[in-house]
């Protein structure tokens, strides 16, 4: 019987740890994130308190409870549409935890007695072993990252931050530059300070002349930490909204985060968006309030701006105030208006973020990484330039108030034939406010496959505006 509780106080650890440590994964590694931010805090009862308190009830027969618990697991695992990803962080975590766990159990062995709250020792001895060391090597890549910024003098670096838009900034401006300069800029979303000491390390060429680092935050200090690590000579600051407000709490809060990149030591020109109530400067500009006869429709945009006029097979209005940012720097650095007016015209869009995918007779709006308000209701504006019918598929707004899915359903509800609610987060709200006739949840993401067979045809302009993954 030592044996078989042996085995399963291993075995109850080890997959307790993988439903925290995946947990903390999706929250960047900050334990209160994961306690008070997560949008599915029922979880935590369902797949750890309440295995844990019934494997301690039991007593000797614990090893009922951990297989019951490894059949609830794996259903839970089979749900995600973003399981564990196994890091070296992730491994070290398990190594640290399988390690600690045997020999905890070695000692009840030892003294022939092994309570089941034995269980739970070693996962936060693991998590605390852990924790250490990986703040260690975070310290040495950190150094290794200065030490190669060191390396490349002559590089001009360009922050850019935002509440959203800040990767479409990012793409738009590596592509206008690289007309002229060897431009490296950090690839994707990536955009914390890990992410960015790491792309430093690894991937940032030695050649490269201009270094366009894309900063986020969920905090703050945030930005402050890359800015501290980058100094960087020209800085970005776009659109300021409520994105992520659960948490900062406040708007000002976020618009302070924000401006955290303006404390660079090496700033020379800084062009920060109107949204942020600054007082401009011979170095700092504001932006976004000069943009005028905007037209947007399915084939791209136009705008003028500083008395010139642009195009761009860009979707979207929104993306006139990327744009014209951009055409900013550009000029800022030397690049002429015939120049950038060329860029302009052959830009690609980013992936997930209005992208145009022409499929079956349907029109298909890829804005599934666009999830603020604005950018939302500019891609209801424009869908709703189509003849036909139009089709919207979202989960609403992630980590914002009410009111704006509020206002995010009732402009859906004028603009659209069919919408489908993916997931529980915001159904509530949307039924309460959509007309019954067009509205349909999707319960599952396998299931959209299945759905939009059954609900749509050729002619039909499908918009996937915004996506989140399930444990949202």
């Amino acid at each position: 019987m030592i044996i078989l509780e042996f085995i399963s106080h291993i075995i109850f650890t080890i997959a307790l740890g993988y439903y925290l440590i995946t947990n903390l994964q999706w929250y960047s590694y900050k334990l209160s994130r994961v306690v008070f931010h997560h949008t599915k805090t029922w979880w935590h009862f369902v797949y750890f308190l309440i295995p844990f308190t019934l494997y301690l009830i039991v007593g000797k027969f614990g090893f009922v409870i951990a297989i019951g618990y490894l059949v609830l697991l794996w259903n839970w695992y089979k749900s995600l549409d973003k399981p564990l990803v196994f890091t070296g962080r992730i491994k070290r975590f398990f190594i640290a935890l399988v390690f600690i766990a045997i020999f905890s159990n070695i000692l009840c062995l030892l003294f022939a007695s092994c309570a089941n709250f034995t269980a739970i020792i070693p996962l936060f001895l693991a998590i605390v072993l852990s924790s250490g060391f990986e703040a260690i090597l975070f310290n040495g890549f950190k150094q290794q990252a200065i030490k190669k910024l060191k390396s490349h003098q002559d590089m001009i670096v360009i922050g850019v931050t935002a509440s959203y838009g800040k990767t479409s900034i990012k793409n738009f401006l590596a592509d206008i530059l690289s007309s002229k300069y060897n431009v490296y800029a950090t690839p994707r979303s990536v955009n914390t300070l890990g992410g960015v000491l790491k792309d430093i390390n690894e991937d940032l060429p030695s050649d490269t002349e201009i270094y366009i680092v894309e900063m986020g935050a969920r905090g703050q200090g945030d930005i402050l930490e890359i800015t501290e690590l980058l100094n960087p000579q020209y800085a970005i600051v776009g659109k300021i909204g409520p994105a992520h407000i659960e948490y900062f709490g406040s708007l000002e809060n976020i618009r302070n985060t924000k401006m955290e990149i303006l404390s660079s030591k090496r700033l020379k020109e800084a062009w920060v968006h109107s949204s942020a109530n600054i007082n401009p400067s011979e170095s700092i500009h504001k932006f976004g309030d000069d943009i005028s006869d905007i037209k947007a429709g399915l084939d791209g945009i136009s705008f003028v701006v500083d008395n010139s006029y642009y195009q761009a097979p860009i979707l979207g209005g929104f993306n006139t105030i990327n744009l014209s940012v951009c055409i900013k720097v550009a000029q800022s650095l030397g690049i002429d208006k015939a120049q950038i007016k060329m860029e302009l015209s052959r830009l690609k869009p980013v992936e997930n973020r209005l992208q145009r995918i022409d499929a079956g007779g349907k029109i298909i709006l890829d804005d599934s990484f666009n999830g603020n308000i604005d950018g939302m209701l500019d891609s209801f504006a424009l869908a709703n330039t189509h003849n036909g019918r139009k089709v919207l598929i979202t989960p609403g707004l992630v980590e914002v108030d009410d009111i704006y899915n509020e206002q995010v359903a009732r402009r859906a509800n004028e603009v659209f034939d069919i919408i489908i609610v993916s997931g529980e987060l915001n159904y509530k709200i949307f039924k309460d406010i959509i007309d019954s006739d067009k509205l349909l949840k999707l319960e599952s993401k396998d299931k959209m496959k299945e759905m939009l067979i059954e609900h749509t045809k050729s002619g039909d302009l499908i918009l996937f505006a915004n996506d989140a993954p399930s444990f949202i």
